[in-house]
């Protein structure tokens, strides 16, 4: 079904290590060709397989470009739509952005683009921190099945999936991502 994907256990595998470095890089260069360089721009990893991506991209737009990107993470627990009182706790996790965002080009990054909710919540939570020049987003893999108006920017791999699939992007034990799987 997907091309170079090797069947394990149920699970395919649609990137490996390899081919996930490949697609940061080839991200980094669209941000730094769209936004002319580094000057203004930041990006903010949402927690926690967004955050890990997000420094990728920044160590591989530092090695292009020779300049430091500012990082940060945004967690989106009190901006999700989907907590009522019939689901479970999501635990908060820390949103930690050291910078301002007013004036700056912010790029959003996750590892899966599904419905575009996540990325919503994303965006509230920013706003609460100022109000950036633009906000463009950057995604590893997007899946499609949107549920809201929202498209990604700089996209790794595009993965038509089923709604009954699920897409993982796996890390190890120090971040780093080394597959991309879609579980049945």
């Amino acid at each position: 079904m997907f091309e170079g994907g090797k069947m394990t256990d149920g699970k395919t595998v649609l990137m490996d290590g390899a081919g996930i470095n490949r697609a940061l890089i080839r991200i980094a260069h669209e941000i730094l060709e769209r936004n002319k360089g580094v000057k203004d721009i930041v990006l903010i990893g949402i927690r926690s397989g967004g955050v890990f991506l997000a420094e990728g991209i920044a160590r591989q737009i530092c090695v292009i470009e020779g300049g430091d990107v500012s990082v940060g993470a945004v967690d989106i627990t009190l901006y999700r739509d989907d907590c009522s009182g019939h689901l479970p706790h999501h635990p908060v996790g820390k949103t930690e952005i050291p910078f301002s965002l007013e004036a700056k080009k912010v790029i959003l990054v996750d590892d899966v683009l599904y419905t575009g909710r996540t990325i919503r919540a994303a965006m509230d939570a920013l706003m609460d921190f100022g109000r950036p020049q633009s906000i463009q987003l950057a995604v590893l893999i997007d899946r499609g099945h949107r549920e809201l108006p929202i498209r990604a920017d700089f996209v790794g791999r595009n993965v038509p999936t089923s709604q009954k699939e699920n897409v993982q992007v796996v890390f190890d034990q120090s971040n780093q991502p080394i597959e991309v799987v879609l579980e049945k």
